[in-house]
């Protein structure tokens, strides 16, 4: 503020400025200016968005291999816009060169194929898994280490467990959240997954992490 005139600067807002006159300094040049130098230097912003659980009901196998339906009365869900897991699967079987997943348990059978279907593609496929899990009832991890072009590992800590939940689709979408990648969570328990692009500070993060754990259980 100008002592002499009580004139304020237009280079930054007064502390006693009113809402209108805060509104019209946002609008200046110089702040305009400001930002957009801000924005430029961090680069675009990172895309983000939330999956919730549970689903009201497992997607139909005719509509994950984009089919119709020929069911007159099918209860199985069709809609990927009402599903969770049709939204979960969709991000990893968009990965074209890496998969790397870090869960605690796979036993929901639709997940542990997308994986499979991703090896099959010609995607270079990790799996880092609790050892006590992989050999719980429904546990589809037998069937994944079994799987060419899937290398699967776990932590051989029986007085702890590999408990992450996050996933990493070719290095630069980041999945995470409370989810365990079973039926119960589809159907039954409140999950929820946050799906991450654009973030390399974090998704560097998570694959630090993931990279720790898989020279550990070697």
């Amino acid at each position: 503020r100008n002592q002499q005139s009580g004139a304020t600067s237009a280079r930054s807002a007064p502390s006693y400025a009113s809402p209108a006159s805060l509104r019209r300094w946002r609008r200046a040049p110089a702040f305009c200016a400001a930002m957009g130098a801000c924005l430029s230097i961090a680069g675009p912003l990172p895309q983000q968005r939330a999956l919730f659980f549970p689903d009201r009901a497992m997607p139909c196998r005719q509509a994950l291999k984009g089919q119709p339906c020929r069911r007159k009365h099918c209860t199985y869900e069709h809609d990927a816009s009402r599903s969770s897991l049709m939204q979960l699967l969709a991000v990893i079987g968009d990965a074209t060169t890496t998969l790397d997943v870090c869960v605690f348990t796979i036993t929901c059978n639709e997940l542990a194929d997308a994986i499979i279907a991703a090896a099959k593609r010609k995607v270079r496929v990790r799996v880092i898994t609790d050892d006590i899990q992989a050999t719980s009832q429904g546990s589809d991890v037998s069937e994944l280490a079994r799987t060419p072009g899937v290398t699967l590992r776990t932590d051989h800590q029986k007085e702890a467990h590999m408990h992450h939940k996050f996933a990493l689709v070719d290095g630069t979408t980041l999945v995470n959240g409370s989810f365990n990648w079973t039926r119960a969570a589809v159907l039954t328990n409140y999950e929820n997954v946050a799906i991450t692009s654009g973030a390399p500070g974090l998704i560097g993060e998570y694959t630090r992490e993931f990279e720790r754990l898989w020279r550990a259980f070697a």
